[in-house]
């Protein structure tokens, strides 16, 4: 970018730097995090553990529509008037705080639905729904730092949450105690952590003494509250809808094949998961870029194309070092039975077909972005309802059609998934309507889809074809320059 973002308090924004600090920090939380599960998994009985998880997936789920999209309008804005980001933390944060009350009844009768003797498991059930509270109001002063250009200071933030988190589960496993209580009391001091840690940042670098009595700098959407909230809701229906996104092949196996089987595929998305890290850092960085050019064509368009190459670079290093890690680090961190076969498939072959949809999904970063960051929103929505829809209907086709056959059956929803990713990848380049910046770089798209498609091939068939993908580190020197520029 040749400009800064206009404000003395605000840092130059720089996609190669910002997605830098964001992806560091994910792969370094979904580390700690992976590592947490072990623990998790070793300290607590079977019953407990479910107990924790599934209570913290029902918090989690329902206390998204909370956010109301609100942190996405303010990181797509933001860098239009960063003086404004301080005092628009707080506006979002009483809008959200008038919403959140109906949903925690919600949720707490979802508990109790869920659950025959929830009661016995009281303090457990307030806990995380303190933790999802805390992930949720989280979510505005990160975004206000990476809209100012401070997406340092938000990694750090990420990290230190999951590193006390981590400490403290590593203690209670160290002295031996077994109470789910304690363990979900240690995640909840690591997300009061991780608020108050980005509170403090955005409040150190972004408070200003200036009194708003214009908020139209930020943008039409701003005016008043119910412009923001008509702006902010296609955002947070796509939040309500989005959660599905990555649990549908998962939930149409459990119905159709059993939990075991379910199980088994839980363990090849939970390493899949982790590599969307580097996509959703990506996003991040990219869309208060893109939202602060989204009037101004030749330079969203400058932007989309400097992202793709980005992603082209590191294409080859996440195909390459996912399958790696994976081969080795699976069958060690999981018992036998996930990657030996023995009960349908290897969690390994699985995690390689799935790790073609993670390509087809970096590479729509740059569409899906500019989905969220243009002149209308409820175009994104639009698009994450058709993904889910199309992401349905290909997996209750696929799955069920091999279901008498458990290694096959889990296969077909590996392949579903990984098909599911390429209508997102197309979708999205129709409905951003980029096919004018696609069409001249269709040797580089044609090219990298087919190359990780046979690489993937080998990954799970153990064969040379793997090495075939070697070709795309070819893009990598012009990722790297991406990386280092900040001219768009």
């Amino acid at each position: 970018m040749t400009e800064s973002v206009p404000s003395h308090q605000g840092r130059e924004l720089n996609m190669g730097r910002d997605s830098s600090w964001l992806i560091g920090a994910d792969i370094i939380a979904v580390f700690l995090a992976l590592v947490g599960q072990i623990v998790l998994t070793r300290a607590l009985i079977t019953e407990d553990y479910g107990i924790f998880i599934i209570a913290l997936d029902i918090f989690a789920t329902t206390f998204l529509i909370i956010d109301l999209g609100l942190p996405t309008i303010l990181a797509r804005d933001g860098a239009k008037s960063v003086d404004k980001i301080w005092p628009a933390i707080w506006r979002i944060y009483r809008i959200q705080f008038y919403c959140m009350m109906p949903f925690i009844a919600i949720a707490i009768i979802g508990i109790s639905i869920t659950f025959n003797d929830w009661s016995q498991y009281l303090p457990v059930v307030i806990i995380c729904m303190t933790i999802a509270l805390a992930h949720i109001f989280s979510y505005a002063p990160r975004s206000g730092l990476r809209a100012a250009g401070f997406a340092s200071l938000e990694a750090w933030s990420k990290v230190l949450e999951r590193l006390v988190t981590m400490s403290g589960y590593l203690l209670l496993y160290y002295f031996g105690v077994n109470s789910v209580g304690s363990y979900a009391l240690a995640f909840l001091i690591g997300a009061l952590v991780g608020l108050i840690t980005a509170i403090l940042f955005a409040k150190l670098y972004l408070q200003s003494s200036v009194q708003v009595s214009d908020w139209s700098t930020l943008g039409e959407s701003w005016i008043d509250n119910k412009s923001l909230l008509l702006q902010s809701l296609p955002f947070a229906i796509t939040l309500g809808v989005l959660p599905y996104v990555v649990r549908i092949e998962k939930f149409i196996v459990a119905g159709t094949m059993g939990v075991e089987s379910a199980a088994l595929f839980h363990v090849a998305q939970i390493a899949w998961l982790a590599g969307l890290v580097v996509p959703q850092a990506m996003r991040a960085a990219l869309l208060p870029i893109l939202g602060s050019f989204r009037h101004e064509k030749y330079r969203f368009e400058s932007v989309i194309n400097k992202s793709l190459d980005l992603c082209f670079g590191l294409l080859p290093v996440g195909l390459f070092g996912g399958a790696l890690l994976i081969t080795f680090i699976l069958p060690s961190a999981f018992p036998q039975q996930y990657t030996d076969g023995s009960i349908g498939a290897s969690a390994v072959q699985l995690f390689m077909i799935l790790l073609l949809g993670w390509c087809f999904t970096l590479v729509a970063t740059p569409s899906y972005t500019a989905l969220q960051a243009g002149k209308n929103p409820w175009k994104f929505t639009l698009f994450i309802g058709c993904v889910v829809m199309f992401a349905t209907i290909i997996g209750f086709v696929l799955i069920g059609y091999f279901a008498d056959s458990k290694k096959y059956g889990l296969y077909a929803a590996a392949i579903a998934s990984t098909t599911s990713s390429a209508f997102l990848l197309f979708s999205s380049l129709h409905l951003a309507r980029l096919w004018d910046l696609v069409y001249p770089r269709r040797i580089e798209f044609m090219s990298s889809i087919i190359l990780a498609a046979i690489s993937c091939y080998g990954f799970a068939t153990n064969s040379i074809l793997a090495l075939s993908g070697i070709a795309l580190f070819m893009f990598t020197p012009r990722g790297w320059q991406v990386m280092k520029t900040n001219v768009y």
